[in-house]
C-alpha cells in the first residue's frame, strides 16, 4: 500500500516508517490541500490531522484513495458523504486523550481561577512581591461547575471535580445515570445548567446540531459572573456573542484552548510568512478580527490547541492510526465513523 502522512512531527516520520515496514510510507510535516494534493496522486491511503480539509476537489484528485486516517477524535474536517458515495472508508482515533484533555481543562480553569499566568507575567516584568491587589482568586470548593458531555473525558472532568470538592451538573443526550449515582451528581437541561453553574466547560464533538451550542440567547440566561472552559471545538461557541457576554459582565472569563474559525487564524499566518502565492478567497476574515479580540482580552486564556498534546497521549495516536491501517490492510476495518 502506498500510504501518505500529513500534518506529522519531524520526530514521527521514522516512527510510522518503522511501524509500516511492508508498505511504501512518505511523510510530510505540511497539511494536505488543493495546493499540493498533485504530489500524492497514487495514494491509497492518507492519514491527516485536523488542518487537512478533505473536501470533494481533495478526493477527486486522488483517484486511488482507498482509506483516510484521521489521528483525531473529530472528523468534520472530512466530507464523509462525499467518502461513501466513492466507498473511501475513514477511521479516527477515538479515545487517546480522555485524562489528558480533562487535565487541560482544569488548569485552564486553575488558571483563571488564581490568576496564575498574570501572577508570572507581573513578576517577571517587574519583581515586585508585593502586588496583590488585582491578583486575588477564588476556590473551587463549593463551586458549581456544569459539564457539558459526559463521554470519557466529561466523565473524567467530573472526577477531577469531586476531587476539588465542587458540585456537578451535567448535560448530555444521552445521561449515564448510573455514573451519576455513583459519583453524586445530577443530570439537568442546558438551560438549567447555564443558569446555576459558575462555571461550564464543553466535552462534546462538534455536529451540525450543535454548531453554536452557547449562542447569544442563551449567554443572555447565564448566571453573572460565570466562566468558560471548551477544549473541544471552537465552533461549539457563538465568539460574537462570547465577546459581548464578557463585555456585558455575564462572563467573567474563559479558557479556549480551541477557537471558532481557527484554521482562518493559521491561514492567515500563512498568507503573512510565505513568498507564494495562497489562496485566501475563502478566509473568514470576520472570524479572525473576533479571536484577536479574544486572544487580546486580559479576562481570556487561549492557547492553540493543544489540550491532546501529551506524551501518553501522542502514542495512543501513533498506536491507534497504524491498528487502523494494519486492520484495513487486512481486509478488516475498526474505529470506522462512515
Amino acid at each position: 500500500m502506498k500510504i501518505i502522512f500529513f500534518e506529522l512531527f519531524d520526530v514521527e516520520h521514522e516512527v510510522f516508517k518503522k511501524f509500516l515496514p511492508n508498505d511504501e510510507v512518505f511523510c510530510f510535516t505540511e497539511k494536505l490541500n488543493e495546493s499540493n494534493v498533485n504530489k500524492i496522486k497514487e495514494a491509497e491511503i492518507i492519514s491527516i490531522f485536523i488542518n487537512s480539509v478533505i473536501n470533494k476537489n481533495i478526493i477527486d484528485s486522488l483517484p486511488n484513495l482507498k482509506f483516510i486516517t484521521t489521528r483525531s477524535t473529530g472528523f468534520e474536517h472530512i466530507d464523509l458523504e462525499y467518502c461513501a458515495q466513492k466507498g473511501i472508508k475513514v477511521s479516527n482515533v477515538p479515545s487517546y486523550g480522555s485524562h489528558t484533555v480533562a487535565e487541560f481543562a482544569f488548569s485552564l480553569l486553575l488558571n483563571l481561577s488564581r490568576n496564575i499566568i498574570n501572577a508570572n507575567n507581573h513578576l517577571k516584568d517587574s519583581m515586585d512581591f508585593n502586588f496583590y491587589s488585582s491578583l486575588q482568586g477564588f476556590d473551587l470548593e463549593s463551586k458549581t461547575i456544569g459539564v457539558i458531555g459526559t463521554g470519557r473525558i466529561g466523565k473524567n472532568v467530573i472526577k477531577i471535580a469531586k476531587g476539588f470538592g465542587m458540585n456537578v451538573l451535567a448535560y448530555d443526550l444521552f445521561p449515564d445515570m448510573k455514573f451519576a449515582l455513583e459519583n453524586n451528581f445530577t443530570y439537568k437541561n442546558l438551560l438549567e445548567i447555564l443558569a446555576e453553574s459558575d462555571i461550564i466547560t464543553l466535552h462534546v464533538p462538534f455536529t451540525k446540531e450543535n454548531y453554536h451550542l452557547i449562542n447569544k440567547e442563551n449567554i443572555s440566561k447565564m448566571k453573572k459572573g460565570m466562566f468558560i472552559i471548551n477544549t473541544a471545538r471552537g465552533a461549539l461557541i457563538d465568539t460574537e456573542a462570547l465577546i459581548s457576554g464578557i463585555n456585558e459582565g455575564i462572563i467573567t472569563g474563559a479558557g479556549l484552548d480551541v477557537l471558532e474559525g481557527e484554521r482562518d487564524l493559521k491561514i492567515k499566518k500563512e498568507i503573512i510568512c510565505s513568498t507564494n502565492s495562497i489562496n485566501s478567497t475563502n478566509i473568514d476574515y470576520k472570524a479572525i478580527v473576533e479571536n484577536q479580540i479574544l486572544i487580546d482580552m486580559p479576562q481570556i486564556i487561549v492557547t492553540p490547541h493543544i489540550a491532546f498534546y501529551s506524551k501518553e497521549a501522542c502514542f495512543e495516536i501513533i498506536k491507534t492510526t497504524v491498528e487502523n491501517i494494519k486492520s484495513f490492510s487486512l481486509g478488516n476495518t475498526i474505529n470506522l465513523v462512515n
